[in-house]
């Protein structure tokens, strides 16, 4: 594992991630006060980068980059890798990120699922009902083995956010 200091901020890399495991201390030579209630966690995964930033909730500060990695393999262990990395579980910042990425953090199998919606019982094969059914039945569990879940979820449902727009950051 590699280590790059600027000031007191301590930037490391391991498995091809660059990340920052003391949020503290950003924030701190920042100037800014680390509440996790005010910050949101924005995770940006593709098939060549990988995107974490800390948005303030009200912003009021620009946005705090924690981590990033060229050529990672997007997937479920490369998730828990990073949450670990930059202590996730310290401060469990309600998340945003896109559809794909939601899925990966609840433990969901990508691609051609039946019950690919994290919040509803929505089953994407029954054609007749799409239009015509309004309600969906509340998605009530995830897990390991039901409903096209195939790992722990690693964050809370309830931590996650939807964004508005779709945020791009960089290729």
């Amino acid at each position: 594992m590699g280590a790059m200091k600027n000031s007191r901020i301590q930037y490391l890399q391991a498995e091809g991630v660059v990340f920052c495991n003391d949020v503290c201390s950003v924030t701190e030579v920042l100037g800014h006060e680390l509440n996790p209630d005010q910050w949101r966690l924005f995770i940006d995964l593709s098939k060549v980068s990988l995107k974490v930033v800390l948005f303030h909730k009200g912003n009021k500060f620009p946005s705090v980059p924690l981590a990033h990695a060229a050529n990672m393999k997007e997937g479920y262990e490369s998730m828990k890798l990073l949450l670990g990395e930059i202590k996730y579980d310290e401060f469990k910042w309600k998340l945003c990120g896109d559809l794909k990425d939601v899925a990966l953090l609840l433990g969901m199998q990508l691609r051609y699922t039946i019950y690919c919606c994290f919040l509803f019982d929505w089953d994407s094969q029954d054609k007749k009902n799409h239009y015509v059914n309004k309600l969906w039945p509340t998605r009530t569990s995830l897990m390991p083995g039901e409903k096209n879940v195939i790992n722990p979820p690693l964050v809370l449902p309830e931590n996650i956010f939807l964004p508005p727009l779709h945020i791009k950051l960089g290729s």
